[in-house]
């Protein structure tokens, strides 16, 4: 399990206003907004951190979605959302197992962000 994960953006402002449109389907929100650190959180608390530096190398990351609904809705989200582009559309990926439901996008550093649900449904 992870207890937050923190990640470097060449452009902050960006990268917050990216992540403030494609993880409100989830329920985040932008909670810490500082010159130097954005931080996203949701009731639970916060443990999504952006922060100003060189971009961090060959990172992929996953956003677990409570459904098949609201992975899709992140990824429309990632359409409009600043800096970002749609990668692989959400599908089930069953050699991974027969639940796995996922979409791919790309932040504006190029991170590969995926938003799964592994619930039957």
């Amino acid at each position: 399990m992870l207890d937050h994960l923190e990640l470097k953006s060449t452009d902050l402002d960006l990268a917050a206003a990216f992540y403030s449109k494609v993880l409100a389907p989830l329920g985040y929100a932008l909670k810490v907004d500082e010159e130097i650190k954005k931080g996203f959180g949701d009731a639970h608390g916060l443990d999504f951190f952006v922060t100003a530096g060189g971009t961090s190398q060959k990172v992929h990351y996953a956003f677990a979605a409570p459904d098949r609904a609201s992975v899709n809705a992140c990824f429309e989200a990632g359409a409009g959302a600043p800096g970002g582009k749609q990668d692989r559309p959400p599908a089930l990926a069953p050699a991974i197992h027969e639940n796995y439901y996922a979409g791919y996008l790309r932040d504006p550093d190029g991170h590969l962000v995926e938003f799964v649900c592994q619930k039957a449904e």
